[in-house]
């Protein structure tokens, strides 16, 4: 007997039991201000800094680098403006980044255009990879930074961040990642890969909300955002989440391959069978070059929201995009640069997986998305080409 499907975990995952049974004493008993001298104090100090190298061992960084935040889009805020502003006395004030990255990206990329720095957005090609020569055209003497979303939330393309990564260190330009889809599913290492700054965040990973970080690489440049009590050794300040910490490193920790495999094979029987049904596109990649637990489609002559409506009905959570801009009506900015028709731009659907998600689930999602298709297309003003 099916419940309830959840096949929205690109929005926000479940907390592990185990992460939960992790992060419970630091609410009761450990509570203690990672600041304080008293016991207490330096209990969690210590737990705070086995969290942070759990994190740093995790991509293959220095402990000292890694700045616990309070999510995904802080840190992403903090390596773009913080970048940009510490080094705008060099008379460097150019910017590359894509047309895909998330909101969060674009809307402080488009800040930093107000404060006068100058912004190059990057095409990307039908399945959402931008070709890292066009990178390397971008970039001027201008330049301070460039900014890649490794694994994209809607479409699951996963950029060749090694290629682009020395294309960066060759010209001397800050390379910036936004890894929030990507951590723990695709293996990161920030020296293989020339990585300057990184952005991590706990709840994608069945960790918790409100806690994210950011990999800083040892001698960056760059300005902290948040300005008080010095933590974070004064480059993010604010009393730490100590078990918002706890539990972002024990969903780390308890990540692995083996979850890895699962999400896949589950990922590409949805793909499968769903590009059975007529008039069905797959937006992104398939195959090693997209994220193990995302599927996207198109499906013509249909609006997206009557889909999600009625997967809801039936008891099946889904999304028509990001959840950070899903209350908007304009149509993905990232499908809209793959070329997508009109028409198919407001027709997508995306089903992201979680390592709970079952066979049994599978195939009920599948059986009953097959039926609200051929149900809409029956009462949809749209005709099929």
């Amino acid at each position: 007997m099916i419940k309830r499907v959840y096949l929205d975990n690109a929005a926000t995952t479940k907390v592990d039991e185990r992460v939960l049974k992790a992060m419970r004493p630091f609410f009761l008993e450990k509570f203690g201000n990672a600041s304080s001298q008293h016991i207490l104090g330096q209990e969690t100090g210590m737990v705070l800094e086995e969290s942070r190298g759990i994190i740093a061992r995790s991509i293959k960084a220095r402990p000292d680098e890694i700045f616990f935040t309070g999510s995904g889009t802080e840190s992403n805020n903090w390596a773009i403006k913080g970048i940009g502003l510490e080094n705008l006395a060099s008379g460097k004030n150019h910017i590359v980044t894509t047309k895909i990255e998330h909101d969060c990206i674009l809307n402080s990329c488009g800040w930093m255009g107000e404060q006068g720095f100058n912004m190059t957005y990057l095409d990307v090609d039908e399945e959402g990879f931008v070709n890292p020569e066009e990178v390397r055209k971008a970039i001027t003497e201008k330049t301070i930074l460039v900014s890649i979303i490794h694994g994209n939330n809607e479409i699951g393309t996963i950029q060749d961040i090694e290629k682009i990564g020395e294309i960066c260190r060759a010209c001397g330009v800050y390379f910036h990642i936004d890894a929030c889809q990507s951590y723990t599913k695709v293996p990161i290492d920030v020296r293989k890969q020339n990585l300057d700054l990184v952005t991590l965040n706990a709840h994608k990973i069945n960790g918790p909300k409100g806690v994210g970080a950011l990999y800083v690489r040892r001698g960056t440049k760059i300005a902290p955002l948040i300005h008080g009590g010095k933590q974070e050794s004064g480059m993010r300040s604010g009393t730490e989440n100590i078990p918002g910490i706890v539990g972002f490193a024990k969903a780390v920790k308890i990540s692995g391959s083996r979850d890895i495999r699962k999400m896949t094979r589950l990922r590409d029987k949805l793909i499968y069978e769903i590009s059975k049904i007529p008039h069905s596109k797959l937006n992104g990649p398939r195959g090693d070059k997209r994220l193990c637990n995302n599927v996207n489609f198109s499906f013509e002559a249909i609006e997206g929201e009557a889909i999600g409506a009625y997967l809801d009905v039936n008891k099946i959570c889904s999304s028509t995009g990001s959840a950070c801009s899903s209350r908007s009506l304009a149509p993905s900015h990232v499908l809209k640069a793959l070329g997508l028709s009109p028409l198919n731009l407001n027709s997508s659907m995306r089903l992201s997986l979680s390592k709970d998600n079952t066979d049994e689930e599978i195939d009920y999602v599948i059986k009953t998305l097959r039926k609200i298709i051929f149900k809409l297309r029956k009462i949809s003003p749209f005709k099929l080409k």
